[in-house]
């Protein structure tokens, strides 16, 4: 086995990725402390002038002009080295200065599979609509997609808390950029950010991560179908224009508010200062509401670093999934501050130890 693959587990029906690659990362199963020595800063792939370290790049911004794959940039994204998925949808010839490449399939490849918007696998044994074929229990399908790596800075910066206002806006509009290129061939756009080791970050300098999916993962699934389920029954209502304003009521969760978007831990948070960014004004695709949320994004993480100095997190956006009718785009940050053992792994419920609106007062009172 040697390209990324799709299998079902048998009991749950619920997709695995095997990605064999990702073995061949130095220190993928090591927990390697940082190097912050001159020598340890130079042989960073992802700073400015290091550009030859890295695949070609499928995209940059470069305000004042330059060549490709060369310095000048403020933001730059490339295929990931050891990616997750494999490289059927990709990017076109790379271009640089601000250009807008759209997202497309190799001229000339074998087209991929139709993408899966539904609940269930096409591969699930279970669909077969009748007895009396013998179902395939170990069927798989290629994990079709594509992977980037989106660098933030090109200063050797470690944490987006570090970044200047200016360019922090800068990276999350390059994460919008980017996920609009590869919205018409995807099923699904998920971007990640992994701040620290212990949230599963392989290079420190500041980077986000996209997969473009050619399935809807099944936690999307659920919550695109909750919100559709709320909108009939209420008539027209928005499940989570409807929680958050009745969180503002009660002020209980809230932490920060302002013209676009609020700063809340969750209800059911699933681990101590879990937050969650939501636009005021119903939107379902983060890729395609502007600048909306920014300035409450990097409030939050703001708030964090005051707390905690700062923490390692993972961040992540939670976009419209291709066809849904009803949704209401939101960005999670979970810091990791706590470590999951057995029940946790073993019943997929979490045990959250610190209350949200303890959490939530704590971040009140760092953000003054």
């Amino acid at each position: 086995m040697s390209s990324p693959e799709i299998r079902l587990d048998q009991l749950t029906g619920l997709r695995t990725i095997l990605a064999p690659g990702r073995a061949d990362r130095p220190e993928a199963f090591a927990k390697a402390a940082r190097d912050l020595t001159p020598a340890g800063l130079e042989g960073c792939p992802f700073c400015e002038g290091a550009e030859e370290k890295t695949p070609p790049e499928s995209w940059a911004f470069r305000p004042s002009g330059g060549e490709t794959d060369g310095p000048g940039w403020v933001a730059r994204s490339m295929p990931n080295l050891y990616p997750v998925l494999g490289s059927t949808p990709t990017t076109i010839e790379s271009e640089s200065a601000g250009s807008d490449p759209e997202g497309s399939y190799p001229k000339g490849s074998e087209a991929p599979a139709p993408l899966e918007t539904g609940l269930a696998a096409s591969i699930d044994p279970l669909r077969a609509s009748t007895r009396a074929t013998e179902p395939n229990l170990f069927a798989s399908s290629p994990a079709d997609g594509a992977h980037e790596v989106l660098v933030n800075a090109p200063e050797h910066v470690v944490s987006l808390s570090e970044l200047s206002e200016e360019r922090f806006g800068t990276a999350v509009s390059f994460w919008r950029e980017r996920m609009r290129a590869f919205a018409d061939e995807s099923a699904y756009l998920h971007l990640i950010v992994n701040e620290g080791i212990e949230a599963g970050a392989s290079r420190e300098h500041t980077h986000a991560q996209l997969y473009a999916l050619r399935f809807v993962p099944a936690e999307i699934a659920r919550e695109r179908e909750r919100m559709k389920a709320y909108y009939e029954r209420t008539m027209g209502g928005d499940l989570l224009l409807d929680v958050i304003t009745e969180e503002i009521r009660r002020r209980e969760r809230v932490v920060a508010v302002d013209d676009e978007a609020v700063l809340l831990c969750p209800f059911a948070s699933r681990s101590p200062f879990e937050m969650r960014i939501v636009p005021r004004a119903a939107s379902p695709s983060f890729e395609l509401d502007g600048e909306m949320g920014t300035a409450m994004i990097r409030r939050a993480i703001e708030g964090l670093a005051k707390l905690f100095g700062p923490p390692p997190f993972n961040l992540w956006v939670r976009t419209a999934p291709k066809g849904a009718d009803r949704f209401h785009w939101h960005v999670d940050i979970v810091p990791r501050l706590t470590v999951l053992a057995g029940f946790e792994l073993g019943t997929g419920v979490p045990i959250n130890v610190y209350p949200p609106e303890r959490a939530a007062a704590d971040l009140r009172d760092a953000l003054g």
